[in-house]
């Protein structure tokens, strides 16, 4: 994938996210963040369960990457003494 595939596929998965765990965004930079880095961890949690990771820009990558993406934002947020759920 391209930088840019990874940055769009971040932003959505990382907006999503945010969603999911604590109903606001971190902002539009560190969603992207945390949804790049949950989409690497999505991968990696799936390949270890046999499944295929992130394959490209596409709806069975995003799921990937929006999962990989919450389990990021609960540990962000554990770690940062922030409220986990509201």
């Amino acid at each position: 994938m391209s930088v840019i595939s990874w940055i769009i596929l971040g932003l959505i998965a990382g907006f999503i996210g945010s969603k999911i765990v604590n109903k606001s965004g971190q902002g539009m930079l560190m969603d992207i963040v945390l949804g790049i880095v949950g989409a690497v961890i999505g991968g990696v949690i799936f390949n270890f369960f046999g499944a295929a990771g992130v394959t490209g820009l596409n709806i069975y990558s995003l799921i990937v990457s929006v999962i990989g993406a919450v389990v990021v934002l609960f540990l962000y947020h554990a770690i940062s003494g922030q409220k986990q759920l509201r």
